[in-house]
Parts: structure tokens; C-alpha cells; sequence
């Protein structure tokens, strides 16, 4: 194999990846930016080691900061709505990705997180570290299977 032809392999396989997350709503882009898993990695991993409220032991999360990932598609809105596999639907403020480490996991304990895993991408935020966000209002965003977010105009 050549590098040419190990190139155009991966760019094919870029290419045919899976969508994990779309966003849309008040953002840049027209219609939907969509995410595959190497797409929210190469926008920077955060780690969160925290113990969550359906665990008792501390479980370490990776993704991208929900902020960064934000400004990636250039959000204009102060509301996020979030939508699972299932069709669960949660509002996030956009404060919560300014004020807190909120992260879009895509791992847990090193392992790309899977529909079994609640995956493929869920809102963990950084309870451990936090005292303030132990509480059924924060646990209550941690939306799992997320596979879509719209961004609320501002005032919608």
C-alpha cells in the first residue's frame, strides 16, 4: 500500500463515519453541522474524572468542552434543546457550558462510549468538582444517547 493509497483510505473512511451528533438552530451554518466521533475529538478532549449520580465510583469522561463546540458552529442562542436516540428532549442553558466544564463525552474509562454504553455522546458535567451542581437540576441535563442539539435564538 502506498501512502497515497493509505491516505485515500482514510479519507474514505472519514467520509462513511457515523453522525453522533447534529447541531442546528441559531448557528453559522445553514441547515445542520454534523459530528462524527474523530470530529468532536479534533476539537480538543476534556477530561472529567467524577463520581455521577448512577454510579459510585469515580468514572473518567472524555469529549470536547460543550463550549468549544459552541463556538465551533458560532451559536447565537442562550438555550440549548437536546434530543436523544429515543426522542428524550432536555433544555441546557448556554450558560452552563460558560460558567462549568460541561463536556460532550464520547468516552468513559478510555472506551468509545456505545448505545449500550449511553453513548454515543452524553452531557457530563463535572460534578465532583463541583458541590453547586449536585443537584437533581443538574443531573436532570445529563441527557444521554444525545444525538441532537438546536440552538434557541435569543428570547426563543
Amino acid at each position: 500500500m502506498t501512502a497515497g493509497t493509505s491516505r485515500a483510505a482514510a479519507s474514505e473512511a472519514a467520509r462513511t463515519a457515523p453522525v453522533v451528533l447534529s447541531v442546528d438552530g441559531a448557528i453559522a451554518a445553514p441547515g445542520f453541522v454534523n459530528f462524527t466521533r474523530a470530529d468532536l475529538a479534533r476539537l480538543g478532549l476534556h477530561r472529567i474524572e467524577t463520581v455521577t449520580p448512577w454510579s459510585d465510583t469515580a468514572t473518567v469522561f472524555e469529549g470536547p468542552l460543550l463550549r468549544r463546540v459552541l463556538e465551533h458552529v458560532r451559536a447565537r442562542g442562550d438555550t440549548l434543546k437536546a434530543v436523544a436516540l429515543n426522542d428524550y428532549r432536555i433544555t441546557i442553558p448556554v450558560s452552563d457550558a460558560r460558567r462549568h466544564d460541561v463536556i460532550l463525552a464520547i468516552s468513559e474509562n478510555g472506551k468509545a462510549l456505545g448505545v449500550r454504553e449511553r453513548g454515543p455522546v452524553r452531557v457530563v458535567y463535572p460534578w465532583s468538582a463541583d458541590p453547586d451542581l449536585r443537584s437533581e437540576l443538574y443531573y436532570s441535563r445529563a441527557i444521554w444517547q444525545m444525538r441532537r442539539l438546536t440552538v434557541l435564538p435569543k428570547g426563543g
